[in-house]
């Protein structure tokens, strides 16, 4: 399975921004996520961002906290996960990354979720709500078995705590769009280019935006200057549009999305 930094590589030989959806474990049921992984690949997806769904949210848009929700309220196991993920893994060969509270990951035991994230398929973990002072020792926890850690950095992050935020960064920098949580938007924040650019002074990993991406349009505008763009409400929006018709038609709908986003910038 090619990794995170051959991935940014192979976009950058070819002048493309990577696109990365994101879609909710076991929304609306664990079916749905096993065909969802494939259709988004062959939609042209570059990464694919899995929620481990939790009770708290973080920084999840009213929409994403719904679908967790649902999926909490079918009893979704951690372990379920995992299994789903490793028997689909084969007909997936881009990186998948689990986004995750910590606290998920300190109840299951550190090295043991890393084993078995690793060893269900997953390239990484992005980590939301991880303290700074102890992000250092969990990162390289997590890189030594073998997954890149992914930190988040606001508009409203100095550029001191940026640079060692992107520091523990081994996979690429999630930089989040706006301060605040996620959903659609219609514009993109104005001072959003000189703000990455800035960034790149500060680390070399790739950037890759989130928070209120959604559009064609918000994707090439962000090709010249960012390596990938997250999309997650706008794509859990059409998961709930088709939640009643089937695991097919919902990964039909999350793929003619992912082809629809790329439209403008390939």
């Amino acid at each position: 399975m090619p990794k995170l930094q051959d991935t940014f590589t192979n976009l950058h030989a070819k002048n493309h921004i990577g696109l990365m959806p994101f879609i909710p474990a076991g929304y609306p049921d664990l079916e749905t996520t096993a065909a969802c992984l494939p259709a988004l690949e062959h939609a042209g997806a570059s990464i694919i961002e899995i929620g481990i769904p939790f009770s708290d949210p973080i920084a999840d848009g009213p929409i994403i906290q719904e679908a967790f929700t649902k999926a909490l309220l079918r009893k979704l196991k951690l372990a379920d996960i995992f299994q789903t993920i490793k028997s689909t893994r084969s007909s997936v060969s881009i990186p998948l990354m689990a986004m995750v509270s910590y606290s998920i990951v300190f109840r299951h035991g550190l090295d043991r979720f890393c084993t078995e994230a690793k060893d269900a398929g997953f390239d990484g973990l992005i980590l939301p709500d991880l303290p700074l002072p102890e992000s250092e020792s969990v990162a390289k926890s997590v890189q030594s078995q073998g997954l890149d850690t992914i930190f988040l950095i606001a508009p409203t992050t100095s550029p001191e705590r940026r640079k060692h935020i992107a520091r523990l960064c081994s996979g690429f920098v999630y930089y989040l769009s706006i301060a605040g949580i996620t959903g659609e938007r219609t514009t993109l924040p104005q001072n959003l280019e000189a703000n990455i650019k800035n960034l790149k002074t500060l680390c070399d990993r790739p950037i890759c935006v989130g928070f209120g991406i959604s559009t064609p349009q918000h994707v090439a505008q962000l090709a010249p200057f960012a390596d990938g763009a997250i999309v997650g409400s706008a794509v859990v929006r059409r998961m709930v549009q088709h939640e009643n018709a089937g695991p097919a038609a919902i990964a039909t709908a999350v793929g003619d999305y992912t082809r629809e986003l790329l439209s403008s910038s390939r």
